[in-house]
């Protein structure tokens, strides 16, 4: 009956699981906040600086500019605006979901500081006499557009008005936003000055509270400008120095092909599992969908702000949550191989995986973390994602589907059946002809990892030599992230050409200095441009060409200064995960793998930058996340390998040749050979998804990731160990000589 019961508890956790991700997910996925990559809109990164000179960005100023700007953000009717401030004197507005991007950046960087001036431009009145939130928009007697504002103190306009009065004949009340110094009325230029809004007669007194702007505005702009008095003035300048924007229809379709890619790739993964691991593989396949639902719960619980790389990362997330369940699954099947019983495999397979998988997933955390600290906000969206993805898919693996597999294993249903975990009774050792010690036959042991080690040394080093002379004579092809600059991107439905390209923007006055088509029918095509575009440029080259194709263009502009912190972001974070792996190794095994595990993944990170260099595709922001990912990646399966170096180390006698040495390090890696190879092939699979199916922005993304993926486990199986074997024997001859 307990055989029964623990089966009867299987399904019914399984159907319990299945059943509340069903009738969930929807509103769940429907909670979820979309980066402006998946639902449109824009970013900009502002550079903060003080309104007059003298004055300090200090907290407060920096405080009160992101409190002025999240009401502008509610005056535009954008629910969720991300404003954050970041370093000393800059803050990042994300706004998601904005139909009127132009409208929006002008809003949100106007100073919006009105003034009421005399004819000679002295200060009577300014913003700080304003009721706040007491403007509105309104019409005059004639049905024309208008703005009112209510005064705080009437006495106070009663003796500005004494004093225009005065001034007969120059009588005027002039009302500006955002005067600055060398603006002036008595200039020809003035009423053709945008900040100039109107120039009334005063002829008499006015005793009251309430006045009104009244000058050639359309009902949008008297809208906006009662917007922007209500939202107050900015208690700071802002400089535009990052901005990116994507159209609304642009992400609704990158959204839906990366999650189709989605889909195809966790499909072949869950296919590849079942088929070669069987049973355990089944019960990998329950788990990864338990697995993306907790993912999805945890980041509406968190409010997160899900992007295109964010669900990148999570489609990645797949590939290697299933790693956990390869090392557990291969040490069962070693186990059962020696002739255990499938209880007996369970339980030892489990304990001695454990540390494998934690050592393995704290080491790719540590890049995660890195990517998160240093990269720009998609950057981070990736880095949150593959973080939270580790750690559901551990404990996930630990816990789910060793409950789930523990009950069909202990309702004995399974005791001799060890083909239902992929194990074939020839495979099986007489358990009467063994011991403990003895080592489970792989088919891979014909191969000498190690025999041709100096081959591996010298091609590897061949190539980073050829490497780093291609990547001094050709560099790399980066992208204006990095070089500053402006990137257009246009999708379009028809064919597109250079010289019909060229001729448009020629048409609104610019001139393209690089153009590249893509796409099966050439209909989407990346221009860029030295120099950032201004804001008025901007909305000029998104209305002609929405008009011309019907689809809105991404446009993003960076500024020198921001390329090159972005440059050097990235070489501070590869230094930072790399020295964080070698304490994290030292500690938990030995400085010599450490060393040896940060230059394979060094190597597999140059591989990927020689392979941009040598293609010349372009090498954007997403590219360090890239290159970040495999280094966690890398470590990954590294440690595996080091870590079976290290328990095959405990089982043998003193070491006193080479040659024992050596077979240590042939074991270890053909004893962990399959899962190596299983594991990468787990994530090829969705990374090929992507490649194929995904979205055409992060196309590059993942090439970089495919590209590293099969450096990184050729830097596992034939640089990592020799390197290790090498230094370790010399380590080993000097203890003997100091000995004897």
């Amino acid at each position: 009956m307990a055989k029964k019961g623990r089966i009867i508890s299987f399904f019914i956790i399984v159907f319990a699981l299945l059943g509340l991700t069903g009738a969930t997910t929807k509103p769940i996925v429907e909670g979820i906040t979309l980066g402006l990559d998946l639902k449109g809109g824009f970013e900009v990164l502002y550079e903060v600086k003080p309104v007059n000179k003298g004055d300090k960005i200090d907290r407060q100023a920096l405080l009160s500019a992101v409190e002025a700007l999240d009401k502008r953000a509610n005056a535009l009717g954008v629910s969720e605006p991300n404003i954050q401030i970041e370093g000393n004197d800059r803050i990042r507005v994300q706004l998601a979901g904005v139909t009127d991007q132009t409208e929006a950046r002008k809003i949100l960087s106007t100073q919006a500081e009105l003034t009421f001036r005399d004819v000679n431009d002295k200060e009577l009145l300014n913003g700080s006499d304003l009721v706040q939130g007491g403007a509105k928009q309104s019409f005059d007697q004639n049905g024309k557009p208008n703005v009112v504002v209510e005064l705080k103190d009437a006495k106070k306009f009663k003796e500005v008005t004494e004093k225009i009065v005065k001034m007969a004949p120059e009588n005027k009340l002039i009302i500006w936003l955002d005067w600055e110094e060398g603006d002036s009325y008595k200039k020809e230029a003035a009423k053709a000055n945008p900040k100039f809004l109107s120039d009334p007669y005063v002829n008499e007194v006015f005793d009251t509270t309430t006045v009104t702007i009244e000058g050639q505005f359309t009902v949008e702009e008297a809208q906006q400008l009662a917007s922007l008095l209500n939202a107050g003035a900015l208690p700071v300048k802002l400089h535009e120095i990052y901005s990116t924007s994507v159209g609304a229809k642009y992400g609704e379709q990158a959204m839906q092909s990366t999650i189709y890619a989605g889909y195809v790739g966790v499909g072949l993964i869950m296919l590849f599992m079942i088929f070669y691991y069987r049973l355990p593989g089944l019960i990998a396949s329950i788990t990864l969908v338990s697995y993306i639902y907790l993912i999805l719960v945890v980041y509406n619980w968190m409010h997160a702000v899900l992007t295109l790389p964010g669900i990148a990362a999570l489609i990645l997330g797949v590939g290697m949550a299933v790693d956990a369940n390869i090392i557990t699954d291969e040490r069962i099947k070693d186990e059962l191989k020696l002739g255990k019983s499938v209880r007996s495999a369970f339980k030892a397979g489990n304990k001695r995986s454990l540390l494998t998988i934690f050592d393995a997933n704290i080491t790719t955390i540590l890049a995660a973390v890195v990517l998160f600290i240093f990269g720009t906000s998609s950057v981070k969206g990736f880095a949150t994602m593959l973080i939270v993805s580790i750690i559901i898919s551990f404990l996930t693996a630990i816990y789910l589907s060793r409950l789930l597999l523990g009950l069909l294993v202990e309702s004995r249903a399974f005791d001799k059946k060890p083909h239902w975990f992929g194990v074939r009774k020839s495979d099986i050792l007489d358990i009467t002809k063994t011991n403990k010690d003895t080592d489970v036959p792989t088919r891979f042991d014909h191969i000498d990892f190690v025999k041709h080690r100096k081959k591996f040394f010298v091609l590897s080093s061949v190539l980073i030599v050829a490497g780093i002379i291609i990547l001094f004579v050709a560099k790399l092809n980066l992208s204006i992230d990095f070089t500053s600059g402006t990137r257009v991107e246009l999708a379009t439905n028809e064919p597109l050409s250079a010289d019909t390209i060229e001729k448009e923007f020629k048409s609104i006055g610019l001139k393209p200095d690089e153009i590249v088509l893509s796409g099966n029918d050439k209909s989407t095509a990346v221009v860029r441009f030295v120099g950032a575009f201004d804001k008025e440029t901007i909305s000029n080259v998104k209305e002609h060409f929405t008009e011309l194709y019907g689809i809105e263009p991404n446009i993003s502009t960076v500024s020198p200064t921001v390329g090159k912190e972005l440059a050097r972001n990235a070489l501070i974070g590869v230094a930072i995960a790399s020295i964080g792996i070698i304490i994290y190794v030292s500690i938990r095994f030995e400085f010599y793998m450490a060393l040896a595990a940060v230059l394979a993944l060094l190597h597999d990170a140059f591989f990927i930058v020689s392979f941009f260099s040598i293609t010349r595709l372009e090498v954007d922001i997403t590219f360090i996340a890239a290159v970040l990912t495999i280094i966690g990646y890398s470590i990954n399966d590294t440690i595996v390998t080091f870590d079976r170096i290290k328990e095959n180390m405990g089982k043998a006698k003193k070491i006193k040749t080479f040659e024992q040495l050596a077979e240590i390090v042939n074991k270890s890696l053909r004893q962990t050979f399959t899962r190596s190879i299983n594991t990468v092939l787990t994530v090829i699979f969705a990374v090929v998804a992507l490649i194929l199916f995904g979205s055409s922005s992060i196309l590059n993304f993942s090439i970089a990731l495919l590209v590293g993926l099969i450096a990184g486990v050729y830097s596992s199986l034939f640089i990592a160990s020799q390197l290790w074997l090498v230094w370790k024997w010399k380590q080993i001859e000097k203890r003997s000589v100091k000995e004897n």
